[in-house]
């Protein structure tokens, strides 16, 4: 009995103590917001009577994950030479009166017909004015007028803990709103999207959801809605939003250009780690660590060198590695900026005038003649070295480039877009033709060890098991 009564009085203080938070109200927010939200469908037709069998589209496989299958899921209908058309969607919102739309670039990728519905039923044909792969933004116009609108707010003073509601179109439940808060800012996605600086929150996002907008209590959009990460398809309180300034910065310039360009450094980086930190005699592990110089690049014009670890950027501390990219590409090409670099117990200022990020040889082959072949057991995109591209690699005897990493088992082992697979499974990968072979053989359900090699010739063995082609 007397333990029983210690702890009550002990629950009895606690009560006493902790602050009760009352549940916000957002139903005004809603009200307000609702109408300048949309859905959008998309379509993608059959084979057209134009396209050769070679260069026909390859249809999504059905082991793809979850972050590139949320949207051109299940075949309707049948298109040109009895070919199924494949539908998808998403969410956005309106951003101008005038009928101008903002939504994900791969809710719209390789669509050929794209509706938007407004919130009180209207239908549009939407015109693609523009979208970026690399910040996952499109822009789209339809033909209206005195629209609502949704207006972009900022995130510098975005907190862990504040507030913040999402509202699209989950699973095709149009307009639906869910709530929670700020989880953590500057997520980093590795080599995919290496320029954004993801907002991390516990709302509730599912497929569909992505496009539309994350919005602050204040009504104001501080991020659209791009990816979750799941093991099963569902939400479990880990999805990711672009911040506002990397969205507007797109959109501003796919309506200015018609495209998006970014500052250029010219480096690979990785983490600065204790042991690093000691030797180079950093007080702490903190900067971005250069590990590759790119010959001609602006950095390597500007004086930087290997071993450098940049400390800040235009005066803004760079903590971890992954916050430099985000910075470097919100700059336009041309711009000078000033860096902050340690080399060997020596801080130095230096003047970098930025290059054009499209200049790197990855991203040549995948704007021009890229011979990527598509989805395959191993869940990645992969393509042939060209003269270029071996140069950059430090001219290896053979190997693939991987161009996009489908499979979540893949990612998580630690494949990533701009690596080389040298070997799979202790087989050497000498070209594509070595590839397509050795991957044909492989087993369902076997994992497979690939022998790595990054730009700056670094090389690992990772090694993962396939998903089994089932929806997870």
């Amino acid at each position: 009995m007397f333990k029983t009564l210690k702890v009550s009085a002990i629950a009895i203080m606690l009560l006493a103590v902790t602050p009760v938070v009352a549940a916000p109200d957002f139903t005004d927010l809603v009200e307000a917001s609702v109408p300048a939200v949309v859905n959008i469908e998309t379509t993608r037709f059959g084979t057209r009577p134009d396209e050769t069998s070679d260069s026909r589209r390859q249809e999504m496989p059905e082991d793809m994950p979850e972050f590139f299958r949320r949207f051109f899921e299940e075949p309707f209908g049948g298109g040109p030479r009895g070919r199924p058309d494949r539908q998808g969607g998403g969410s956005g919102f309106i951003i101008d009166a005038e009928g101008l739309v903002i939504t994900n670039h791969h809710v719209i990728d390789g669509a050929d017909e794209i509706i938007v519905r407004l919130a009180d039923r209207r239908e549009f044909e939407a015109e693609l004015v523009g979208s970026d792969a690399e910040t996952d933004i499109a822009v789209l116009r339809i033909p209206a007028d005195d629209l609502p609108t949704l207006e972009f707010g900022g995130t510098e003073s975005l907190k862990p803990g504040e507030w913040v509601i999402a509202i699209g179109s989950p699973f095709q439940f149009e307009q639906s709103v869910t709530a929670g808060i700020v989880s953590a800012k500057g997520r980093s996605q590795g080599s995919q999207q290496q320029y954004v600086p993801f907002i991390q929150t516990d709302v509730a996002i599912n497929r569909g959801n992505s496009g539309g907008p994350l919005i602050n209590t204040d009504g104001k959009v501080v991020g659209i809605n791009s990816w979750i990460l799941s093991s099963h398809g569902g939400n479990i309180g880990l999805s990711f939003s672009i911040p506002s300034e990397v969205a507007r910065n797109s959109v501003e310039q796919l309506l200015e250009h018609g495209r998006v360009s970014r500052g250029f450094l010219g480096v690979t980086l990785q983490a600065v780690s204790r042991e690093q930190a000691d030797a180079l005699e950093l007080e702490r592990p903190a900067g971005a660590l250069i590990n590759q110089v790119e010959p001609g690049s602006p950095a390597d014009e500007a004086g930087i060198e290997v071993g450098d670890v940049i400390l800040e950027f235009e005066g803004m501390p760079i903590d971890r590695h992954s916050e430099l990219p985000p910075l470097v590409g919100m700059e336009r090409p041309g711009t000078e900026v000033e860096l902050t670099v340690w080399r060997w117990g020596e801080r130095r200022t230096l003047e970098v005038t930025l290059g054009e990020q499209d200049a790197s040889a990855i991203e040549r082959g995948r704007d021009g003649d890229s011979a990527a072949e598509p989805s395959n057991a191993l869940g990645l995109v992969v393509e042939p070295l060209n003269s270029e591209l071996r140069r950059r690699y430090g001219d290896p005897d053979g190997g693939v480039l991987i161009s996009e990493v489908e499979s979540d088992n893949a990612y998580r082992a630690g494949i990533r877009q701009g690596q080389l697979i040298l070997m799979i499974n202790n087989q050497p990968v000498g070209d594509m033709d070595d590839f397509e072979q050795i991957v044909s053989a492989i087993e369902p359900g076997q994992t497979v060890a690939l022998l790595v090699q990054q730009a700056n010739g670094a090389s690992a063995f990772l090694a993962y098991r396939p998903e089994s082609g089932e929806d997870e």
